[in-house]
């Protein structure tokens, strides 16, 4: 039976500086997943301008960004590492996609309504047809797997329907050509990765929202460039409320701050939420956040150390990126090349 090669695609903006939540919610997952699958990390600058962007902080994040990647345990041997800008093919088949898409599909995307606000008129048309150029990052490598998050599935799902209706409108040249996968067309519908058991980071100073870069207050997060010092001052003043930790999670419902900081530790140990109940329960927020403050600086510190490592050789990290765009082109280059056959165009 025919099957696409099993490839994973994923990336991140570089918008600001990576935060605890990108660490548990994403990138320990996407270390994981080296040992199992063929994985390609992309650094998503081209997504990044859809919101105007200060071209000297936008090259800092790239790199920094870059840097987390390779701290946080991404091997550049074993997966590949680059920015997206560098790979042409991502431009060229986002033009595609957006001539296969329809207006119906994108006037449904709710993350423009939510990013573009009320002046929807004053929004750029890059941000509108963002979701389209993630179905070209994916569709360039033929990738069948995306971890995604919940704001992001969505955006999958019009890559998948994107992926159909190229199949479907070039059938017959896809089988003329001999170019497709048995019966399932050129295109893989790409299939969500789950995240596994990470819990969904929220805020430090309010449990009832997500941890988020754009929060004003840099103590409602743990960014990943934090020293232990920090790490450490943010922990301990972390909202919490005046009852004990309950020794159940069913304790926990309608305390978002407690849940929030159990999550924590549980994702940064590698173990359950009743677990760390178990071990906790009882107990003051005094002794548990001393005992979080020991291991978020014992798994988050070393990552900061090696960040700053690697942003004090620039050139090292830009050599990251162009050798990964190289291997990516590599991929890209000859689908790129058999789409653009498929749908008619005259090449040299």
């Amino acid at each position: 039976m025919a099957t696409f090669h099993q490839r994973v695609f994923s990336g991140m903006q570089p918008t600001s500086t990576l935060h605890l939540g990108n660490y548990l919610g994403a990138l320990t997952n996407w270390v994981a997943m080296q040992q199992t699958h063929e994985c390609i990390y992309c650094v998503v600058d081209m997504h990044a301008i859809t919101m105007w962007q200060d071209p000297a902080d936008l090259k800092r994040a790239i790199r920094e960004v870059t840097a987390a990647y390779v701290a946080a345990g991404i091997d550049t041997k074993k997966s590949i590492i680059f920015n997206q800008s560098q790979v042409a093919g991502h431009a060229e088949l986002a033009w595609i996609c957006n001539c296969v898409a329809r207006l119906g599909w994108m006037n449904r995307m709710t993350q423009f309504k939510e990013k573009a606000g009320k002046d929807r008129e004053n929004a750029s048309l890059g941000l509108y047809a963002y979701p389209s150029l993630m179905a070209a990052d994916i569709l360039l490598y033929k990738a069948t797997h995306v971890p995604v998050g919940e704001d992001q599935k969505q955006h999958l799902e019009l890559t998948r329907d994107i992926a159909q209706k190229f199949n479907n409108d070039f059938a017959t040249e896809i089988a003329e050509r001999n170019l497709g996968t048995g019966n399932l067309g050129f295109f893989p519908l790409p299939e969500p990765m789950t995240q596994g058991p990470a819990p969904r980071v929220m805020s430090l100073r309010d449990g009832t929202k997500k941890m988020s870069k754009s929060d004003p207050s840099d103590y409602s997060r743990i960014n990943l460039t934090d020293d232990a010092e920090t790490i450490a001052q943010k922990v301990r003043k972390a909202k919490t409320d005046a009852e004990a930790l309950p020794s159940e999670e069913k304790g926990l419902e309608g305390r978002p701050e407690a849940e929030n900081l159990v999550g924590i530790y549980a994702g940064l140990e590698g173990v359950t939420k009743a677990q760390v109940l178990s071990q906790f329960g009882g107990g003051q927020f005094s002794g548990f956040k001393a005992a979080l403050v020991d291991l978020a600086v014992a798994k988050l510190a070393p990552i900061a150390g090696e960040m700053r490592r690697l942003l004090a050789e620039p050139t090292h990290i830009d050599a990251i990126l162009g050798n990964g765009a190289e291997r990516a082109q590599a991929i890209a280059a000859p689908i790129l090349a058999d789409v653009k056959d498929i749908i008619g165009f005259v090449r040299r």
